[in-house]
């Protein structure tokens, strides 16, 4: 099989970072990429309609990275999901790096890759 792109995720317990925060980081990661960044956006949830966090995405025009976090749990998720010549582990390890530096408590309990758009040959 051939695919066309790739996935991956990441998990992290031990979140303390900020929806606005983290968008920065996102955009960053692509932007040394080399990515196209079409579109950012980060929504904050206070925790009365929605639980407690954010969720924030980066559209590129190769797909996505996005995060999503319950803060009150201190729970992450990251994924970054590209298609064509940008790799997304780069991407992954990039936003893995900020954010341990940043947030030397952090835990990654889990990164998972995943091929996408999956063809017959």
């Amino acid at each position: 099989m051939n695919a066309k792109g790739r996935h991956i995720t990441l998990d992290y317990t031990r979140f303390t970072g900020e929806g606005e925060w983290m968008l920065s980081v996102l955009r960053a990661a692509i932007s040394r990429s080399n990515a196209r960044e079409v579109h950012a956006h980060v929504a904050e949830f206070d925790g009365i309609d929605s639980p407690l966090g954010f969720a924030a995405v980066v559209l590129i025009d190769e797909s996505h990275v996005s995060a999503h976090c319950y803060a009150d749990e201190g729970i992450l998720a990251v994924d970054c999901f590209t298609c064509g010549g940008i790799n997304p582990a780069e991407i992954a390890d990039d936003i893995h790096e900020q954010l341990f530096k940043a947030i030397p408590s952090i835990n990654l309990i889990q990164r998972t890759e995943l091929d996408r758009f999956v063809e017959e040959e």
